[in-house]
């Protein structure tokens, strides 16, 4: 029988993987029927040998044929797994944004899988661990997450927001020869007692962002907006927290605006909100004043606002900057308005910002863990003021 390339074109020529998979298990069971003819010839003494012969030549030919179609099989599966790979691998994505999402999905996936995080991962999203032992966030989810985040705080914009590690900055941003440079004898008062440095300090808390099996199968775009989504609203939350609370955690007292003792905030008050905001403002050094903010809540400035209608609604239709002639950011959390300039305001994220998994053992589901330090310095007291109604008996 002769298999010259002519003859073969039967099992050859065009065909898809699937055929070939095919004729494979076609001529292998031929083989194998083949093989056991022989072997009962070759124990069979009235088998002639050219019987034997020809038993094993047909052996031999369907051998033959199944390593040539296991040959192009191979060849074809090869070249199909290699096509695959190519277009599944990150590197070979053309869009910049694509590529980091499927990144970040990718990290995502092979930390709640609790695998190692592909080197490719690694280079796009800027690995910055250079002994591979610890898990710290990728500079661009870090950056994206703590410096540009969907879910906002609105004192993000207008407070300091860093991403540095041992932190510390000057109090004021100038300096003069003359010691008396300084006009608000408040802030002299309080540079003199606290320094003109301020230090940041690592304050460590922990986001978890609950991934399900059947978002962590779906799309790399619901994936990733679904964890961060969650860590952001979680450091929003975090961030509002401890700047506005009225019971901090122990050593973190310093980072509330209603801090209390000899460090407190200066409280001025008024007849209403809205006089006590105008009296706070009043009460600010020009320094502060210009650069000035209103936070506060917004059930406050509703009652404001009814305070100055007096009948019409002129005031509901008006922008709150109009009121008092500076920026307002509504916040719940502020239950006293806080007047000032809040450049003096600093956030501070360590650079150790670190992810893991952990599993919610009472609902079954997996959570991608953020645990990260922050720090709220607010760097000068007097640059600030909480507005107050005065307690009536």
């Amino acid at each position: 029988m002769s298999l010259g390339k002519g003859n073969f074109q039967f099992f050859g020529g065009s065909k898809t993987l699937y055929e070939l998979k095919q004729n494979m298990a076609t001529i292998g069971q031929q083989l194998q029927k083949t093989e056991g003819e022989l072997s009962q010839k070759a124990i069979d003494p009235t088998a002639s040998m050219e019987d034997i012969q020809a038993a094993q030549k047909s052996r031999d030919d369907l051998k033959m044929r199944f390593d040539l179609i296991k040959e192009q099989h191979d060849q074809m599966e090869a070249e199909q797994k290699a096509k695959f790979a190519a277009k599944d691998n990150i590197q070979n994505i053309a869009d910049p944004n694509e590529q980091v999402m499927k990144a970040k999905a990718e990290l995502i996936k092979a930390t709640i899988r609790q695998q190692p995080i592909p080197a490719d991962v690694k280079q796009i999203l800027g690995d910055r661990n250079n002994t591979g032992g610890e898990k710290l966030l990728p500079t661009t989810m870090s950056d994206q997450l703590l410096m540009e985040p969907l879910v906002k705080n609105p004192l993000r914009d207008i407070s300091t927001f860093t991403n540095l590690m041992n932190l510390e900055v000057p109090k004021i941003a100038f300096q003069l020869d003359d010691d008396d440079f300084i006009a608000d004898t408040e802030t002299a008062k309080e540079m003199e007692v606290t320094g003109d440095v301020v230090k940041f300090g690592r304050n460590k808390f922990k986001v978890f962002a609950p991934v399900s099996e059947t978002v962590l199968r779906g799309t790399n775009v619901n994936l990733v907006q679904s964890v961060e989504r969650a860590l952001e609203s979680g450091l929003a939350a975090k961030e509002k927290k401890v700047a506005f609370t009225k019971s901090p955690k122990s050593d973190e007292e310093h980072m509330s605006f209603y801090q209390t003792g000899s460090t407190a905030i200066k409280v001025v008050e008024g007849a209403n909100i809205y006089e006590a905001i105008v009296n706070a403002l009043a009460d600010l050094h020009e320094d502060y004043r210009e650069n000035a903010r209103i936070v506060m809540n917004y059930a406050d400035y509703t009652k404001v606002v009814s305070f100055l209608n007096n009948g019409n609604s002129t005031y509901f239709a008006a922008p709150p900057e109009t009121v008092w002639g500076k920026t307002v950011k509504f916040i719940d959390a502020a239950t006293d308005p806080i007047v000032g300039d809040f450049s003096y305001s600093h956030f501070n994220y360590d650079l150790d910002v670190l992810f893991e998994r952990d599993k919610n053992v009472r609902t079954g589901i997996e959570d991608f863990v953020l645990t990260a330090y922050v720090d709220h310095q607010i760097k000068l007291k007097s640059a600030f003021r909480i507005a107050k109604v005065i307690d009536t008996p």
